[in-house]
C-alpha cells in the first residue's frame, strides 16, 4: 500500500551513522520513528498530513511537544537521541511532513 500523501511506500526504513529511522502509516497518523543505542523518538502527524507534528519519546508515548515545522520536530527528536539533527536519516516518504 502506498502513502496517500506522497504516492510512495507506506513503510520505509533507512539507517545512517547508527540511527535507524522508520516511516509508516497507521489508521490515524503518519509516524516517523528514530532509534539509536536503545534511545527512541517519534514524530507523528495526522494521516491527512495537515496538522501540527507531535514529538513523543516512543510512537505510543505521551506527547512532549507540538511543532508546525518539520525542522523543529527533527531538532527535538535529535535532542532526545543525543545526536545532531543532521545525523538523523529521513526516509523519502517522510520528507514532506509538517505544515
Amino acid at each position: 500500500m502506498g502513502d496517500p500523501t506522497t504516492g510512495t511506500e507506506a513503510d520505509e526504513t533507512v539507517e545512517a551513522d547508527g540511527v535507524t529511522a522508520r516511516y509508516y502509516l497507521t489508521e490515524a497518523e503518519r509516524v516517523l520513528t528514530f532509534e539509536r543505542e536503545g534511545a527512541t523518538a517519534a514524530v507523528a502527524q495526522n494521516v491527512d498530513g495537515y496538522a501540527m507534528l507531535k514529538v513523543r519519546p516512543t510512537p505510543d508515548g505521551d506527547e512532549l511537544e507540538r511543532y508546525y515545522g518539520f525542522d523543529m520536530a527533527l531538532d527535538h527528536a535529535a535532542e532526545l537521541l543525543g545526536v545532531g539533527v543532521n545525523d538523523l536519516p529521513v526516509p523519502e516518504s517522510a520528507r514532506d511532513m509538517g505544515m
